[in-house]
């Protein structure tokens, strides 16, 4: 098989873009459709069949040179090994099927070419990032991403709401990205190259403070993409799109974006353990905080938000544990089951006539059965029941921080537990709000449109089977995915079977906690609250955005007012001013002396001649 051939798994969801774009208003919208499920689909096929080309080192194609400048060469080069082909898999396939759900979530609504040329592009940015072999492309790629994320978020833009998320989540990420670049041009500098694969084997040779402040920036740039704290508050916020949107962007592009570069450059991170301990301990900082405000919120898609942002502080914690098998074993598992989620719920939504508060929802296990039973199969995911494949992952992650050794990293793995119990409480309690038939779900029956509904069940099946795919010795597995990647554990102690089945029936043990939990508080209460006095604080996200606004945003507006109004307005526009009514002044006075009058003139004159012959007899003198 040509190994060209490589080009066509980012190429095809371009193409599919440009077709819709050139062409999109002149042909039928189901054209428009089928050729945009038809390039993802394409590309789940081709980086299918391409899989024998990453074994080993992988396949590096060099299509063509990009940039030339003195020692800057840039080419454009795709690198394809086991962990660039185990990604596009994860991205192309479930995005074919979001793809192929969006069509009839925004089945007859406006604008749908611009929808599905975004859809495609987001595909495309992704897979930029995916394969780049050189770090200026997948800077490309990563801003490719985050400019459509920007413009799906906002995708109702007439709505100022929607537009305004939208630019939070474009400007949030910005910031993040700063720190990226400056990694980027400072790894240019010290290795003289911008290529991954050659970043990577110099590594071991780099000064340990360099390398500890590469990981250091390389961690807020990927924290910026993948909503970590501090850069977390616009994740919440970007349920302002439509539900394929939010799926898309929560199981197989953005923010899982941040965690491949991490995997991408664990050569590297790993050679400073600060820079691991900093990954580990702001990915377990912020899947706790995140499972806090979850257990609070009242919306459903808002809650699936601060779920991801909890699941993928778990992917952090595995990097910075060392495994990047771990991070990747539940990132594709979570894909799985959170694009099933966020997909089901949008059926919710849409049979709800647009509700998405739960405490109005319910009766969703009479009235619509179908989406009911593929919404429960993500919640056990979620929620880490045994044999899920949420539950192994998620254990190989808590396993790892335990086997690291050492006390911080036993603390992460206790705040790990925690979490996972705070995870399963918020998973149920979803499950009994809107399961029972407790209210009716409000609005006129709507008739969900079958793309809506057979979509789920194979992601439901792939989340619940998810632990095939490294199954742990343990429980009779072979570690696939272990074997595929070539990354083992990079700990400190030895994860023996003991461990290994005390965390897993400690973890079956806090799904259960969490199961009778919600079951107590909710089950049976014909109006259920939200949880407590202190709900309020975890429903605004322990008011981050407040806080950001006061230490930060505030502040800024308050110096941009000063320079605006003292420096700009008052001392450059009022000096000018006061320079300008000068001159006038200035001109008045000599327009007296125009006159018009000849004696007057004449007198001037007089008077001037008088002074120059006064001034040459005292030169004479």
């Amino acid at each position: 098989m040509s190994r060209e051939l490589i080009f066509l798994i980012p190429l095809l969801p371009l193409a599919g873009a440009l077709l819709n774009m050139l062409g999109g208003r002149f042909w039928p919208r189901r054209v428009t459709e089928s050729l945009a499920v038809a390039a993802v689909a394409g590309a789940t096929l081709a980086a299918a069949l391409l899989w024998p080309l990453s074994g080993g080192e992988g396949t590096t194609v060099e299509l063509f040179g990009w940039l030339r400048a003195g020692p800057l060469q840039v080419p454009m080069v795709l690198h394809f090994d086991r962990l660039a082909a185990c990604m596009a898999l994860m991205v192309t396939g479930v995005s074919t099927l979001i793809h192929v759900y969006g069509t009839g979530y925004l089945h007859r609504k406006e604008d749908g070419v611009r929808f599905f040329v975004l859809l495609n592009l987001f595909v495309f940015a992704m897979l930029t990032v995916v394969l780049a072999d050189n770090l200026l492309l997948l800077l490309l790629g990563w801003e490719g991403v985050g400019f459509c994320s920007y413009a799906l978020i906002g995708y109702w833009y007439r709505e100022e709401e929607n537009a305004s998320a939208g630019r939070k989540a474009f400007l949030v990420t910005r910031c993040a990205d700063v720190f990226l670049l400056a990694a980027i041009l400072w790894l240019f500098q010290v290795t003289g190259t911008l290529s991954i694969t050659a970043i990577n084997a110099q590594a071991p040779f780099l000064a340990p403070g360099t390398v500890t402040l590469l990981a250091l920036l390389l961690l807020v740039g990927a924290s910026g993409k993948s909503a970590q704290l501090p850069f977390m508050t616009w994740l919440p916020d970007a349920m302002a799109g439509p539900t394929p949107v939010s799926a898309l962007i929560h199981a197989a592009t953005m923010v899982t974006a941040g965690v491949y570069l991490l995997c991408r450059v664990f050569p590297l991170i790993s050679q400073s353990p600060t820079g691991m301990a900093a990954i580990a301990a702001v990915g377990t900082l912020t899947a706790l905080y995140a499972a806090t405000c979850a257990l609070a919120q009242r919306d459903i898609k808002r809650l699936l938000a601060y779920s991801t942002m909890s699941q993928i502080g778990y992917m952090f914690l595995a990097v910075g544990a060392g495994t990047v098998t771990g991070a990747m074993f539940h990132l594709l598992t979570h894909a799985f089951f959170k694009a099933l989620l966020f997909m089901a719920a949008g059926g919710i939504i849409h049979l709800a006539a647009g509700e998405m508060d739960l405490f109005k929802l319910g009766g969703l296990a009479r009235r619509a059965p179908w989406v009911f039973w593929p919404l429960l199969a993500g919640i056990l995911c979620l929620a880490g029941i045994p044999l899920t494949g949420g539950f192994f992952s998620k254990d190989a992650i808590l396993l790892a921080s335990f086997a690291r050794g050492g006390t911080f990293y036993q603390v992460l793995g206790l705040l790990g537990l925690l979490t996972a119990l705070l995870t399963a409480m918020y998973s149920f309690r979803l499950i009994y709000l809107v399961g029972p038939a407790r209210n009716s779900i409000p609005g006129e029956a709507h008739h969900l449109p079958s793309s809506m509904l057979w979509t789920l069940v194979p992601l439901a099946l792939a989340g619940l089977s998810g632990g095939l795919l490294n199954l742990p010795a343990a429980w009779g597995g072979n570690q696939w995915l272990e074997g595929v990647l070539s990354a083992p554990l990079i700990a400190e102690g030895e994860a023996g079977h003991g461990l290994e089945l005390a965390l897993g029936l400690t973890a079956a043990g806090l799904s259960l906690a969490g199961l009778l939990w919600a079951r107590w508080r909710y089950a049976g209460k014909p109006e259920p609250r939200p949880v407590g006095t202190s709900g309020t604080f975890f429903l605004k996200g322990w008011q981050a955005d407040r806080a950001i606004e006061t230490l930060l945003l505030g502040p800024f507006r308050a110096i941009a007012r000063f320079w605006s109004t003292m420096v700009d307005e008052r001392l450059l526009e009022g000096g000018v001013f006061l320079a300008a009514r000068s001159c006038e002044g200035f001109g008045q006075q000599l327009r007296r002396l125009t006159s018009g009058r000849l004696g007057h003139y004449l007198t001037a004159m007089a008077f001037g001649l008088g002074a120059i012959m006064v001034w040459v007899l005292l030169q004479s003198i």
